[in-house]
């Protein structure tokens, strides 16, 4: 994963966390912070596989540090592996604080996708 000060791989998601999505600690839940990232890792996974997507995994998701109402959510990710059906899709969650922006990571995992057909199963994902 990058360095403490510099995202690895494309800006593929940005919003803002608002009060609506707090834990009873008042800080952003982490099930809201995992739903942005599998979102992003499905746009990423799915224009590499040109077509449809399913998250079959998660590997090892670590919370840094808490994110609060009012910063804005960047998701970068980036395919990492390809098998014969399946990517893996390295995402990362930084924050951009206060007024001066102030820009910090917060959360990395690795999500596991398979590329499928119309009916549901696994199809290969196609070389470039």
């Amino acid at each position: 994963m990058a360095e403490m000060n510099e995202p690895n791989g494309e800006l593929t998601l940005r919003t803002l966390a608002m009060p609506a999505d707090v834990n009873v600690n008042g800080d952003i839940f982490g099930g809201w912070v995992l739903s942005q990232m599998d979102m992003a890792a499905g746009i990423v996974a799915g224009a590499r596989a040109h077509g449809r997507v399913t998250t079959v995994a998660l590997d090892a998701m670590k919370f840094i540090r808490p994110v609060k109402v009012g910063n804005v959510l960047c998701v970068y990710a980036q395919v990492v592996r390809i098998g014969r059906t399946s990517m893996g899709i390295e995402v990362e969650a930084w924050v951009l604080r206060g007024r001066d922006g102030e820009r910090e990571k917060v959360t990395e995992a690795v999500f596991t996708f398979v590329a499928i057909d119309e009916d549901g199963r696994p199809r290969p994902v196609p070389t470039e």
